[in-house]
């Protein structure tokens, strides 16, 4: 039994990317969320230490995300184990990019580097879901597929764990602003309508199809005109104190698109090259500004590799 402390690092996410509700995700290269994980003998999944939170999130190891991973790993593969976890929290809580994914993941990378890396990061995402089910009350995989397999996904059939990693250009960049507002991912769920118009339908169809074609051709025209939410956003935009004038800010700077990153309240925009990212960024957090709201900026290209296990003492 390997009883060194483990690392292990979860990059944030962009769920959805507009037009793909529940199918589409990519990963960044930061913010993220450190676990550590040592092995013990007592058999029991102990959290003892959490920072990052404000004393927030629960201590107890079944209502917490890296908690419920580690158990849910040791449950399947039949280790008798006990665990200790210790969690950084340096991603927002209620943030839209993928908090409660960025801890379970990274516990399971730390978790499976510390029983021998037996598992593929593939065979690791239904421990990651269930996870993903207490925080939010739906095993979805937008969020955890690309936090522990990297770049962009999409997730066919979360049921099959049918899940293709999308192609993407080199010099696209993604910005992230986080504006200092907090919306439960429970909530943003509930409000979505549970029946579509076949024409909405068909047009998020198109939109969704169309974006995977402009990623792969590197077409960054039809990845703009691709960017585009009739299910989504128009529900959970009103949660998000002046969105559209943040959207238009963004697409006046040049950005291919702008959506809601996740649930929100966080936004996204692509972006061709990492200058008008910056200039983007920029004027997405002024425009926040200009309602009196504070927020955090993240520029990132998309981030390839995924969680990392950063060290093993």
């Amino acid at each position: 039994m390997n009883t060194n402390w483990i690392k292990a690092f979860g990059p944030a996410t962009v769920a959805n990317v507009s037009c793909g509700f529940d199918v589409f995700g990519f990963a960044l290269h930061q913010p993220g969320d450190e676990v550590e994980v040592r092995l013990n003998d007592s058999g029991k999944i102990l959290i003892t230490e959490i920072t990052g939170d404000n004393h927030l999130l629960p201590r107890e190891a079944h209502l917490n995300t890296c908690g419920v991973a580690v158990q849910q790993f040791l449950q399947t593969t039949n280790h008798s184990y006990g665990a200790e976890i210790k969690l950084n929290k340096k991603l927002p809580l209620g943030s839209g990019m993928g908090s409660s994914a960025a801890s379970a993941v990274a516990a399971l990378v730390a978790i499976n580097h510390a029983t021998g890396d037996k598992l593929s990061r593939k065979e690791l995402l239904p421990f990651a879901m269930e996870a993903e089910r207490i925080a939010c009350g739906s095993a979805h995989a937008d969020n955890v597929a690309p936090s522990l397999l990297g770049g962009f996904v999409l997730i066919r059939d979360k049921e099959t764990l049918d899940i293709i990693n999308i192609p993407t250009p080199s010099d696209l960049f993604a910005v992230v602003v986080h504006p200092h507002i907090e919306i439960k991912t429970s909530d943003a769920r509930q409000a979505m309508r549970k029946t579509l118009s076949l024409t909405d339908a068909v047009k998020q169809w198109g939109n969704t199809a169309a974006l995977v074609a402009g990623l792969m051709k590197e077409d960054f025209n039809l990845i703009s005109r691709s960017l585009e939410d009739v299910v989504a956003e128009p529900v959970r935009s009103i949660f998000i104190p002046g969105y559209y004038q943040v959207k238009q800010a963004a697409l006046q700077a040049g950005a291919l698109g702008c959506g809601i990153s996740g649930s929100g309240p966080s936004v996204f925009a692509l972006c061709r090259g990492e200058v008008n990212a910056h200039v983007v960024a920029s004027a997405v957090q002024t425009a926040f500004q200009d309602i009196k709201l504070k927020s955090d900026k993240y520029i990132s290209e998309i981030n390839l590799v995924g969680a990392q296990v950063l060290s093993s003492d």
